[in-house]
């Protein structure tokens, strides 16, 4: 498969965050060209040299204006996601756990042009319709909240 430049299209590698507050997760309609109206969380693309965490800090800053707690980003799992339409895309998506360093902080749309907003949604009680990768691993009965202690 080749991109529109004539060389070898390749995978781009995108970091997600699920962002917890008590049993609730932060999710916002999208409104690029993958996904278009559906709730996703936040995140973007790896930058070269950058950790997971610091790409997970830095897009949910950029996106929202939250502050993450630095110490509790935790790496999630990964998932592989071949796109078709609008045309051929393959993300491979980091999917990231934290927490706000500021849990008083409101989430801002700070790039209306990607999203409608910001706001929080019980994991029991998701808006619909999810994201494609997201809804997947809803359905599969993935849970981004920590076990709870043994006693």
């Amino acid at each position: 498969m080749e991109n529109n430049g004539g060389e070898a299209a390749r995978p781009k590698v995108a970091v997600v965050v699920f962002l917890l507050n008590g049993n609730k997760v932060l999710l916002g309609r999208r409104r690029s060209s993958v996904g278009r109206n559906t709730f996703g969380l936040p995140g973007g693309h790896l930058e070269f040299g950058e950790s997971f965490e610091e790409c997970a800090a830095r897009e949910v800053k950029e996106e929202t204006g939250l502050d993450l707690d630095i110490h509790k980003i935790e790496y999630l799992t990964a998932t592989n996601n071949v796109h078709s339409s609008p045309h051929p895309l393959h993300i491979v998506t980091i999917l990231m756990r934290a927490i706000q360093a500021d849990p008083h902080q409101n989430p801002q749309n700070l790039e209306p042009e990607k999203c409608e907003g910001w706001d929080w949604y019980d994991w029991d009680n998701l808006p619909r319709p999810l994201f494609g990768p997201l809804e997947t691993m809803a359905q599969n009965g993935f849970n981004p909240f920590p076990p709870a202690p043994h006693n």
